[in-house]
C-alpha cells in the first residue's frame, strides 16, 4: 500500500463569506498541490472540503497520514462521527449535525484508505501546514477574481 502524506487547510474571509481550501499531497518524490473555493461558505466547510478533495484524488487505496490544523475535522473523524452515525446524524442533544453532507462525503472518501488523522498547530512554521494554508488562501483569491 502506498504511503501518502497529506496536509489540508481551509480559510474564509468572513464566516460565512468567500472561502478557500488547500491540500498538499506527497508520495515519495512526487507532490501535488490542490486548491479551490466558494463565494459563500464557512471556515469549517472549507476545512472539510480540503480532505474530501485530497482523498478523492488518490486513485487507489493508500495508507495516509492526513495532517490538519482543524480540531473540528480531527475530532469529528476520530471521535464524534461514531455517535452521529448511531443517532442518524444527530448530535447528543438531538439536533441535526452541522455540515452532515460534508461529513458523509469525508467519511466515504476516508473509507477507501487507511487514514491516520494528525492534528498540527496552525501557523507554527510546519512546512506542510504552511503550504496548505497558502493553497487555501490561493483558493479564496481565485474565487474572488472569478466573481469580480
Amino acid at each position: 500500500m502506498k504511503q501518502v502524506e497529506i496536509w489540508t487547510d481551509g480559510a474564509s474571509k468572513g464566516n460565512p463569506g468567500p472561502g478557500g481550501w488547500g491540500a498538499w499531497l506527497k508520495y515519495g518524490r512526487h507532490e501535488r498541490k490542490l486548491c479551490g473555493g466558494s463565494l459563500n461558505t464557512t471556515n469549517n466547510q472549507m476545512e472539510l472540503i480540503a480532505p474530501i478533495n485530497a482523498l478523492n484524488t488518490l486513485t487507489e487505496p493508500c495508507s495516509v497520514k492526513l495532517h490538519t490544523d482543524s480540531k473540528y475535522v480531527k475530532e469529528g473523524m476520530t471521535a464524534w462521527i461514531y455517535g452521529w452515525k448511531k443517532k442518524n446524524w444527530k448530535t447528543q442533544g438531538g439536533t441535526p449535525v452541522k455540515n452532515a453532507d460534508l461529513w458523509k462525503k469525508l467519511d466515504e472518501a476516508a473509507s477507501r484508505h487507511k487514514v491516520e488523522w494528525i492534528w498540527v498547530k496552525g501557523h507554527d512554521g510546519i512546512e506542510g501546514n504552511e503550504m496548505a494554508d497558502q493553497l487555501a488562501n490561493q483558493g479564496v483569491e481565485e474565487v474572488l477574481k472569478r466573481n469580480r
